[in-house]
């Protein structure tokens, strides 16, 4: 049953239903798929009912914004940059954000190990692999993702716990999320985020760990 958009609490938990029905579908258990809720540029009267029923992670585009919109506000949530991150607010990103998904190149690589040996804080960190190779979006090509992966390890002391990904839009998802587990299961990681509001439930059979969702709970962005 679709939920009107205006409502975010009651779609939230269409959104929550539809996961454990789909992790259930392939013989998952649904707490294995967490839900990352895309709030960039949400109003916070959209946020709030969402928080108020129990969501704890949220998914932000960029650094700035989400420290204007979460600042004093965090305690208690894990929050995830799901954005490109620049280089030169590696410092930034590392001290407010639990999780920064889109590791993609070693420049950025250099900048956030820099951060996390001054302030002794360790964001988890996943590596965004452009599964699509198109040139306008952000991560790295996926016959070069083994050597990233390794060069982030050895040369710069860092940890991927596991790898995201964003399909090309107009083709079918699945190829992209096989690939991706494919990359992460040679490399021995274990998350995988993929999945967004019109194909999460795909990503939940490929083995997400993670679907960032935005419009199907709380609306279209203006």
């Amino acid at each position: 049953m679709a939920v009107s958009p205006q409502d975010p609490a009651a779609a939230y938990q269409d959104v929550v239903a539809r996961i454990a029905r789909a992790a259930q579908a392939c013989g998952r258990d649904p707490s294995s798929v967490a839900l990352v809720a895309v709030s960039k540029t949400q109003p916070w009267e959209a946020i709030e009912p969402v928080l108020a029923a129990g969501q704890t992670v949220f998914g932000e585009n960029r650094v700035q914004e989400a420290m204007s919109r979460w600042e004093g506000k965090a305690n208690g949530l894990e929050l995830r940059l799901i954005g490109p991150l620049q280089s030169n607010k590696a410092r930034e990103a590392v001290a407010f954000f639990d999780v920064v998904e889109t590791l993609d190149r070693e420049k950025l690589a250099r900048a956030l190990a820099d951060e996390i040996q001054k302030q002794g804080r360790r964001p988890r960190l996943y590596v965004q692999v452009n599964t699509g190779e198109e040139p306008q979006k952000a991560g790295i090509i996926p016959a070069d993702a083994d050597a990233f992966i390794a060069a982030c390890r050895k040369t710069y002391g860092l940890e991927p716990e596991g790898l995201m990904c964003i399909p090309p839009a107009g083709q079918p998802p699945g190829p992209h999320f096989a690939l991706l587990g494919k990359i992460a299961e040679r490399n021995g990681l274990s998350k995988l985020s993929m999945g967004m509001s019109a194909d999460f439930e795909t990503a939940v059979r490929f083995g997400a760990t993670s679907v960032r969702v935005g419009s199907a709970v709380f609306g279209e962005r203006a």
